[in-house]
């Protein structure tokens, strides 16, 4: 059964809790998502150019809907400190009614910022 979630959490993170809010604030100027939480210092173990990494990163859960993912992505490769960012989509399956009527507000805002020649 396919997915049919409208809303989408996206996943990425930064050395930097300055980079963290860099991008949280791009991605709401451009009225591409209603939320952006940064959580951190987390760790991050992980494996780059055949070593294994340990380091203090800062989280940023992004919410936006389905449709936007491509321009977000692009968005935050185009802010990203990173060589390579990990930026990763997951849907809402769930979520209160208030949440939902946040999220299509910041949609249609979005549209009639994209009409008004906006980008």
């Amino acid at each position: 059964m396919a997915n049919k979630s409208k809303y989408i959490q996206i996943y990425t993170t930064v050395a930097k809790e300055s980079d963290a809010e860099k991008i949280a604030g791009i991605l709401l100027n451009k009225k591409l998502s209603a939320c952006t939480q940064i959580v951190g210092p987390i760790t991050s173990e992980y494996q780059w150019k055949g070593k294994t990494k340990k380091t203090k990163e800062w989280l940023c859960i992004t919410k936006t809907e389905q449709g936007h993912y491509s321009e977000v992505e692009k968005t935050i490769k185009n802010a990203h400190p990173y060589e390579l960012p990990e930026i990763i989509a997951m849907p809402i399956s769930k979520g209160s009614r208030r949440q939902d009527e946040v999220q299509r507000d910041r949609a249609h805002s979005h549209l009639r910022h994209l009409r008004q020649g906006h980008r």
